[in-house]
């Protein structure tokens, strides 16, 4: 197989899985996901953090602006994968049997 075939048949298949449609929206919900994580700690909606450690370098808002990117990435490839299951098995579900 040559590799603009390749390349053509990976494209039709994430075309067909909506691969682009459900990447754009886990980036979305891990992004707002993350902005709030991190606003409900910054802003201490919880409350005062209840920790005493130190937090080097970055300082306490660094830190959690660290972890909330790590949330927001680690939530967006979830909703992208689990979206794109859900596309495969519809799209698995509409297609005949070949004989």
């Amino acid at each position: 197989m040559s590799e603009d075939a390749r390349e053509s048949a990976v494209g039709s298949m994430a075309a067909a899985l909506s691969v682009r449609r459900n990447a754009a929206i886990g980036v979305a919900v891990g992004l707002l996901f993350g902005a709030v994580a991190y606003l409900f700690r910054v802003l201490e909606l919880a409350g005062p953090f209840g920790g005493t450690r130190q937090f080097p370098v970055l300082g306490e808002s660094g830190w959690f602006l660290v972890l909330s990117f790590v949330l927001a990435s680690s939530t967006a490839l979830l909703v992208t994968s689990l979206l794109t299951v859900v596309s495969l098995a519809r799209l698995l579900k509409n297609t005949e049997p070949i004989e």
